[in-house]
Parts: structure tokens; C-alpha cells; sequence
């Protein structure tokens, strides 16, 4: 029996990687053969994100790429867009698997039962279970999946909609997993999830309490937390990073905006004194910690004093780098109705002000560091005859291919800053 040529391409969030990689493991070698998605395949997946209305775009782009490069092929959409317009997907050519959130975890079953007719499962009222998964394609460093779902409701945000409410697994099944993925080559473990901070809660159980398991266990050097609300970044979680030689100094909090009122009109569970006192706790006990921090512009409502309120307090504070979002309509989420809805011209303009400022941040920050040592995990790309990795406070660096390099932890000194599509530092070892 010939295997089917399987093909994934993956948009969106580092979640979305961790999950894709875990489903096209559950495919098996028996049946089904994973090739690139550049290349002629017999079903394509497209693993969707609806995060902006841009992401939706990539995602039909895809789509009918997948179709163009073999017009026979079965086309499989999943993931948050598949679960928001399941009806727009299944009616584009090629089309003939449309998967939500919950359902997509059941893909091999499905593929081993289609007979080539379009249909679609997508019941958000479904999304109840929690599916751990880890990335496992990257040698170096794998996407750890520890919780899912949010129950939030931000105003502008469509993601509780997408992936149901918060939930994860206990502590003891979590590390079992935490274990597989120790038991690979894999020296790097980044945490993430929908709003990780909220993990345990409903088992009675605290992602501080999972960080110290996570602290103890054996076969990983490194772990990153990805993005935690600051009312959920504790004083507990701060202290056990700045003893820890495993977790690393490198922490992303999304601020969304430095105006109260524009927090209050996106339902935020915090003023930005919050933010504030989260990033002064950091700095008082890892003055070279790194610290990026996601900001919305242009929400409805926010006017010039709104936005120019937002610049000068993040120009105040001592964070390394944005991660700056041009607010996009959702439908569905109640910031669609609201008043003071801006014109992409004037979004632009702030959106162009706050990368400027992330800019000038992340070169100070990185000057700041030129002389001093870090610890370096390489990765195995050669570019150019350079290979490339990152300090534990994420800082990105550079140094001449050495294939005998590649996996290991080195202690580097930084030399210089230079720019190739962002800023990276030469290195030597010590």
C-alpha cells in the first residue's frame, strides 16, 4: 500500500507549532509519508491563525498555493480561522477537511475515513479537552504546550471564542510529558500557551508550583516562559527565575496599552502600574534580564492624547523590546461596536512611532551588554558561513559555522553589535 504524501504549513503562534508537531507525529510512518509543503503531496494541512484580519489572509494564500502545486491533492484546514468561518473555507477549490480546534487532534482518523467529500467540524461547544503537545522538528529547542484556552474576553481579542476556556493538564501528567520531550536532544524548552499564568487554576494548581518541577528536572538546560499577563506574573514567579539556572531572564508581558482608560475599554484586568511594578521587580534582581512587551495600537477610542499617554510611558520604562499589533476587527468581540474607530492611515503612523521606539530600545539594551558573558545555544543553520544562536537573556549572536558547535551551551563575551535583518552581536568564546 503506498503511503500518502502528508504536507503541514503552519501560521501563528508558537502554540500552533507545538500542536502541529504533535499531530504529525500521531500520523504515524505507516501509512502516511510527512514531506515539505513546497513539494507535490497527496493532502495538504494548513494549520490556520485568525489572530488579525492579515492572518487570515496568509492563510486562503496558502491554501490556494497548496491547491496550485497539485490540483489534485486533498486540502485539510484546521486550527483558530477554521474554527471562526468554517463555511468560507470549505467552499474554496481544493478544500475538503475543515477542522476546529477540538476536532484537530482527530486528523488521522479522519484522513483514514474521508472518501474526498468536503465537510467540516468545528463545535466550539466541543473545546472542553486539554492535548498536550511539544515541537519536536527543531534539534535545539522545543514549543512546550502546558495550557490552552482563556477566559478573558478582552474586547478586542476572539481567542476564548477560538479555543474554548482555560484549562490545562495536572502538574504530575504535565511533567510526564516535560520528560519525553528531556529524553530528546532537545536542550531548550520554551513554555506557551493561550494565558500560561492561568495554568492549574482549575485543578487547585499554580504555574509557579509547575515552574519549581520544571526547575528539578533533568535533561533540559534551558527553560523560557513565553507571555504571562502581569496581574499573573507574581513576585514568586520573578524570584524563583533570578535563582534559577535553568529558567531563563527573559520574560514577555503584554501591556496592550499605557493608558488606563484604553485598559479599561479593553477589558484589561490590570492599570498599567501593574506593568510598571512587574518590570521594577525584574530589573531589582536581573538588572540584564530581557523584557518585550506587546502593545495594540489604534483601538477604538484611543485618541492622540491616548496614544502619545502610551509612548512616553513605555519610553519610560526600562523594557528591551515591542511586539506591536495594529488592531485588526474581530467579529464577534465587542470592540466591533464601540465608537472612535480610527483610519488605517493614522494606525500606521502610530504603529511606524512605536517600532521606531522598540528600535532605539532593543540597540540600547544590546550596547549596554557589549564586553559581558553569556551562555549561547547554537542552532545548526548555516547562513553565509555564520551560525547563529541566543543568550540566555535573548540577546541573538553570531559566530563562524562549527558544526561541532551545534547543540552545545558556550560561553560567549559579546564584541560588537551589528545589523544584518536585526540587530545581532559578534561574539568570541571564553
Amino acid at each position: 500500500m503506498d503511503k500518502k504524501r502528508v504536507a503541514f504549513h503552519t501560521l501563528g503562534c508558537k502554540l500552533n507549532f507545538s500542536e502541529t508537531s504533535t499531530i504529525s507525529r500521531q500520523l504515524g510512518t505507516d501509512h502516511f509519508q510527512l514531506v515539505d509543503f513546497e513539494d507535490e503531496a497527496d493532502v495538504y494541512v494548513v494549520h490556520t491563525c485568525s489572530v488579525t484580519a492579515v492572518a487570515e489572509k496568509k492563510c486562503r494564500a496558502a491554501i490556494r498555493k497548496a491547491h496550485k502545486t497539485n490540483p489534485s491533492s486533498n486540502v485539510v484546514v484546521m486550527g483558530c480561522a477554521a474554527q471562526a468561518h468554517p463555511e468560507a473555507f470549505e467552499k474554496m477549490e481544493g478544500v475538503t477537511l475543515v477542522l476546529g480546534n477540538n476536532d484537530k487532534f482527530r486528523l488521522k482518523e479522519l484522513l483514514e475515513k474521508q472518501n474526498g467529500q468536503p465537510g467540516h467540524i468545528s463545535d466550539i461547544s466541543k473545546i472542553k479537552e486539554f492535548v498536550p503537545s511539544y515541537s519536536a522538528n527543531d534539534r535545539t529547542r522545543s514549543f512546550f504546550k502546558v495550557q490552552d484556552g482563556c477566559d478573558y474576553f478582552c474586547t478586542f481579542c476572539s481567542i476564548p471564542y477560538m479555543r474554548g476556556r482555560s484549562r490545562s493538564d495536572s502538574i504530575k501528567n504535565t511533567m510526564k510529558v516535560a520528560h519525553e520531550i528531556a529524553a530528546t536532544e532537545m536542550r531548550e524548552v520554551i513554555l506557551t500557551g493561550v494565558n500560561i499564568g492561568d495554568f492549574g487554576h482549575r485543578n487547585g494548581e499554580k504555574f509557579v508550583d509547575l515552574l519549581r518541577e520544571l526547575d528539578q528536572l533533568d535533561g533540559i538546560d534551558r527553560i523560557r516562559i513565553s507571555s504571562v499577563e502581569p496581574e499573573l506574573l507574581t513576585d514568586e514567579i520573578i524570584e524563583l527565575v533570578a535563582s534559577s539556572k535553568k529558567l531563563l531572564p527573559h520574560f514577555h508581558i503584554p501591556l496592550q496599552s499605557g493608558s488606563d482608560k484604553i485598559l479599561a475599554l479593553m477589558k484589561r484586568k490590570y492599570k498599567r502600574e501593574v506593568f510598571e511594578s512587574r518590570v521594577l521587580k525584574i530589573k531589582s534582581l536581573m538588572p540584564a534580564a530581557c523584557i518585550a512587551a506587546d502593545v495594540i495600537v489604534g483601538f477604538p477610542g484611543e485618541t492622540t492624547e491616548d496614544f502619545e499617554d502610551t509612548y512616553r510611558f513605555i519610553n519610560g520604562l526600562d523594557i528591551t523590546y515591542l511586539h506591536v499589533f495594529t488592531y485588526s476587527e474581530r467579529p464577534g468581540t465587542r470592540a466591533v461596536d464601540f465608537e472612535g474607530h480610527l483610519d488605517e492611515k493614522e494606525k500606521r503612523r502610530r504603529s511606524a512611532l512605536l517600532h521606531e521606539l522598540s528600535e532605539s530600545k532593543k540597540l540600547a539594551f544590546y550596547n549596554s551588554n557589549i564586553g559581558k558573558t553569556f551562555n549561547v545555544l547554537w542552532e545548526s543553520d548555516n547562513v553565509s558561513g555564520m551560525m547563529h544562536g541566543w543568550t540566555e537573556n535573548y540577546i541573538h549572536v553570531r559566530t563562524p559555522f562549527n558544526p561541532a558547535l551545534i547543540n552545545k551551551v558556550e560561553t560567549v563575551r559579546l564584541l560588537s553589535v551589528a545589523r544584518e535583518k536585526e540587530l545581532i552581536f559578534d561574539v568570541e568564546n571564553t
